[in-house]
């Protein structure tokens, strides 16, 4: 995989990843009830959950998109037109009452689980994988290496960010829990799905 297109893929992973998504918000609530003791439980789960989402999108579906032209076209603009929907989708939904706080006791092993699982299953992820993370590869190159690039890099990136982020929550407590900026860092991270979808409409594949 050429460098500058690591890079690009880099650039793009760490845009998508700070989009307050399911999974974001999901770590978000429990740092700020929780406190940093289950920061490295959220991360760990959120990687898990981006592995798994990944490793499934790419192995189902990297190799025919690699060499159909037709479905690459087609699966482009529709990947365009899902990421632009859940951005409006996002922005209408932006909670006006804050984040709701998990009030039971859990342990670190279930937060863990409860990251990974929201993680592999949010639909922000799954269509950033599908519509986006194709353009990346290099039909003309061996797939499995570049899969496997991808699939360190984001996972690594995503764990990372989980961890800022909770640990962010941690200390700014105060800020965090008013729901005006909840709303507001809600609608800005919609905004970008929806510019991200609009690149993805004019992105060609690697060659």
């Amino acid at each position: 995989m050429a460098f500058d297109v690591w890079l690009t893929f880099v650039a793009a992973s760490t845009a998508l990843l700070f989009i307050p998504g399911p999974t974001v918000l999901l770590v978000l609530s429990y740092a700020l009830s929780k406190g940093r003791s289950v920061a490295v439980a959220s991360a760990a789960g959120v990687a898990m959950g981006d592995f798994i989402a990944m490793s499934l999108s790419l192995l189902g579906l990297g190799a025919l998109v690699a060499t159909s032209a037709l479905l690459f076209t087609a699966l482009k603009w529709v990947g365009a037109a899902y990421l632009i929907w859940l951005g409006i989708k996002l922005i209408r939904s932006a909670p006006s009452d804050g984040l709701s706080l998990p009030q039971a006791e859990v342990s670190a092993k279930g937060v863990f689980w409860h990251n990974a699982t929201v993680t592999a299953l949010n639909p922000k992820s799954i269509g950033f994988f599908i519509a986006f993370v194709p353009q990346f590869i290099d039909p003309g190159a061996a797939l499995l290496p570049q899969f496997a690039i991808l699939i360190a890099t984001f996972v690594g990136l995503a764990a990372f960010n989980a961890l800022l982020y909770a640990l962010a929550a941690d200390k700014l407590r105060q800020t965090i829990q008013r729901p005006s900026v909840i709303t507001w860092i809600t609608r800005a991270g919609g905004a970008t799905l929806i510019a991200m979808g609009a690149l993805t409409a004019t992105l060609r594949r690697a060659a």
